[in-house]
């Protein structure tokens, strides 16, 4: 257990170059370059371009190839990765030698995409075969070009600033045969020494159990806990943007804000519900139960240590993080459903079925209220279906916010009921407010325009009060 298993994010993979002169070799010299595992993701953007926005939802190569009735749809998104990854590696190289070998790779795999996917239109045309039953791997194939010309690249820049770097590619590119994800790594691994070497590894892995199925775009983080855990890592580290905060500093202001500093996989999951996500929860799982503790850093601070996430419990009682997400209220009212049952389990086929995401849920003598995770577009077909199933019921949705203050021991603290004077304090109002008896969140349900204001009141009263002695346990 002496190296380390690091993930660089998208948005700090496109100012690469800068990460190579701090994080990656910094004052570093000989041996000590070594020891150090790295995953990246596809540069800023890029993995948009191959897919589709992963906010706006605009249709990227796999969207277009998907609903488009001709060719020149996909082709011309195709054209755009391809003139998107060149700009990518031109701005972090500096070597034309380098950037030419950058350009023949990009090439190379926008090239077998785009023929890879002519073949498969064609083939379609013959009516034995559909082109719906070959979606899922048409969107791993074109997920693999992002994180396999980001490590390609980076490999490339770190052998020219005399580090002894090696690209794995882990996305399986015209690659034969169906391994496991775990045989993926060991093949790719099996030969190398992080100790005289520095790998640079893709994050997304092509195996038989499909990343995407499940994961979707948190394949890579999939990918980093598990080679991680296979090769007995003495810690996973996850360099962001940004540090793992109390709140957003944009929001509270950055002298309001405090790094997290320690805190346990029970917070971190609870963030992963509410849309932050500073691991995915099945990656968090993986080095939960292999031992492996996460480190969180500022890619761009290399000499913070950055926030630890263990199994630790915390020395006592505190509010950690204040944070919110947009959500809609899903409401099911029928005055039957006293001393009925099924009612709850209706509707979580219908969500599941919809494919909605529920990130909590409240209820009463006949009401049912979820807080879902989803665009308007498929709640008014949940709502449809909900209709159908119980005609005499009122089914409603609405906007509304999740303000949530979260730590790994909220014991003694009282933060249900001072949350809700600190936001009367402000002239805000709580629609509602929920306490689990597990002491790790409060949640509390705001109109979609009082958000902000609410993380801010909730953030100076619970975390920022706390810190000159005006918040203690009771």
């Amino acid at each position: 257990m002496t190296h380390t298993v690091e993930k660089i994010g998208g948005t700090s993979m496109s100012r690469v170059n800068e990460l190579r002169d701090t994080l990656i070799i910094g004052n570093r010299k000989g041996a000590d370059l070594y020891g150090r595992i790295f995953v990246v993701s596809a540069f800023g953007g890029i993995t948009d371009l191959l897919l589709e926005h992963k906010k706006s939802g605009k249709a990227g190569v796999y969207a277009a190839f998907a609903s488009s009735d001709s060719d020149h749809g996909w082709h011309e998104a195709l054209d755009r990765v391809s003139d998107a990854m060149v700009a990518a590696h031109k701005a972090v190289l500096d070597h034309p030698g380098d950037i030419e070998r950058a350009d023949a790779f990009v090439h190379d795999r926008i090239l077998g995409a785009r023929n890879c996917l002519i073949d498969l239109q064609r083939l379609c045309t013959y009516g034995h075969f559909r082109l719906s039953e070959h979606m899922l791997q048409t969107r791993e194939l074109l997920s693999g070009l992002g994180e396999a010309h980001s490590a390609f690249v980076t490999a490339l820049m770190l052998q020219r600033a005399g580090v002894n770097a090696r690209f794995v590619d882990l996305s399986g590119w015209r690659d034969e045969g169906d391994v496991s994800l775990d045989e993926r790594i060991e093949g790719a691994m099996k030969d190398i020494d992080p100790a005289a070497e520095m790998p640079i590894v893709t994050g997304y892995a092509q195996c038989a159990e499909g990343l995407m199925r499940e994961f979707d775009r948190g394949y890579s983080e999939v990918t980093f806990s598990r080679l991680a855990s296979m090769t007995g890592a003495r810690e996973a580290i996850i360099h962001k943007e940004f540090h793992l905060s109390s709140a957003d500093p944009k929001l509270v202001g950055q002298d309001a804000v405090r790094k997290l500093g320690r805190t346990n996989y029970d917070v971190a999951d609870q963030l992963s519900n509410l849309g932050m996500e500073a691991i995915h929860p099945k990656a968090a799982k993986t080095l939960r139960q292999s031992g492996v503790p996460l480190r969180v850093t500022n890619a761009f601070e290399p000499e913070d240590p950055g926030t630890l996430i263990d199994d630790q419990p915390a020395d006592g009682p505190n509010v950690e993080i204040v944070t919110g997400l947009d959500l809609f209220a899903l409401e099911l009212f029928e005055q039957d459903m006293v001393g009925a049952k099924g009612y709850d389990s209706a509707v979580l086929d219908i969500l599941t079925r919809h494919n909605v995401r529920i990130v909590s849920k409240v209820s009463n003598a006949n009401t049912v209220t979820h807080y879902v995770d989803s665009s308007l577009k498929v709640l008014r077909r949940v709502e449809k279906d909900l209709v159908e199933r119980y005609p005499s019921a009122r089914v409603t949705s609405r906007a509304i916010s999740m303000v949530a203050a979260v730590g790994r021991d909220l014991n003694g603290l009282a933060v249900l009921s001072r949350g809700l004077n600190a936001l009367a304090d402000n002239g805000l109002e709580a629609i509602g407010a929920t306490q689990g008896p597990r002491p790790v969140d409060v949640q509390f349900i705001v109109e979609r325009e009082v958000m902000q204001p609410a993380i801010k009141a909730l953030h100076h009263a619970l975390i920022e009060n706390s810190d000159s002695g005006l918040l203690k346990a009771a």
